[in-house]
């Protein structure tokens, strides 16, 4: 079973936001899924190693909260 985990990520605001967390956090290994929904602010994850994942987050330029 693939863990599934969110992310607050406050400071996201439009489409480039959406497409540069995707990217980055696209390319970590195992990660099956990435949807980011600027509504709530929350990126959801499914697959991939929690700290690999959070610090492609921050490539992408954006903090957690």
């Amino acid at each position: 079973m693939t863990a599934t985990r969110t992310y607050s990520v406050p400071d996201m605001s439009c489409d480039h936001c959406i497409a540069a967390i995707s990217g980055e956090v696209g390319k970590v290994p195992g990660v099956t899924s990435v949807d980011v929904d600027l509504a709530t602010k929350v990126v959801t994850v499914a697959g991939g190693d929690d700290p690999a994942i959070v610090a492609a987050i921050d490539e992408a330029g954006f903090d957690i909260a």
